[in-house]
């Protein structure tokens, strides 16, 4: 086969894998201080406390995102590379949606985040002093990451 009509091909069938089955995939940061414990952000638009975090957008890398959202929602500057602590499938938001959990332990907040129509409160919490409505997949990714119980697959 010709390499221009390969190459094509290539094109066409990324194309239809990518409207017929379209993958999401966001960045959660598990961003703990032995001082402060956990940071953790209440959204406007869905109940409980969840590690900050968000989308990845086309032409971002994961690790890119996970800066850009720590900024957003914490104003908090990464004084590492993140390390994975694992991709898991979230089927509460899409059966193709996927959840890459990182962990930062060096890190810096620039300034407080205030209150605003996205971020209700966002706020460092004692690693044994979680807030009651923390989320189920974040009170479990944090188990999984301090406590070594082992990652489930999904969120």
């Amino acid at each position: 086969m010709p390499p221009l009509v390969h190459r094509a091909m290539q094109r066409g069938m990324h194309a239809y894998w990518r409207f017929a089955r379209p993958m999401t995939l966001g960045v959660r940061a598990a961003l703990i201080d032995e001082e402060r414990g956990v940071f953790l952000i209440r959204h406007a638009y869905t109940p409980g406390w969840h590690m900050p975090g968000g989308g990845v957008e086309a032409g971002e890398s994961a690790l890119e995102a996970l800066a850009r959202e720590c900024a957003e929602e914490g104003h908090i500057a990464l004084d590492e590379t993140p390390v994975l602590h694992g991709l898991f499938q979230n089927r509460h938001v899409s059966r193709r949606d996927h959840v890459a959990v990182y962990v930062v332990r060096r890190f810096r907040q620039l300034a407080e985040r205030r209150p605003d129509r996205e971020i209700l409160e966002a706020r460092f919490f004692a690693l044994d002093a979680l807030p009651a409505d923390v989320t189920r997949g974040t009170q479990a990714r944090l188990r999984e990451i301090l406590d070594g119980a082992a990652p489930a697959e999904r969120w």
